[in-house]
């Protein structure tokens, strides 16, 4: 990138996740009993599904995230 272009808010970190991320996106709009759009294409969902897939999907990553913190200090003891 050059000189004052920032990067996308929506950048991996690590790009190879990109495909377990879309697929876990479907997975939690399984879940909560979304229909997720057959072409792939979700701009015709309404604000409501799509808020509720991404605040679930940060919610189960919140939960990993401290799940893997806790076993790593349990560890450390």
């Amino acid at each position: 990138m050059g000189v004052g272009q920032e990067r996308p808010s929506n950048w991996l970190v690590v790009p190879e996740a990109y495909q377990a991320l879309d697929q876990f996106k479907y997975e939690v709009a399984s879940e909560l009993g979304i229909q997720t759009p057959q072409n792939g294409y979700w701009g015709t969902m309404t604000s409501r599904d799509c808020g509720a897939v991404g605040g679930n999907i940060t919610r189960k990553l919140v939960q990993l995230g401290e799940q893997q913190l806790m076993g790593s200090q349990s560890n450390m003891q």
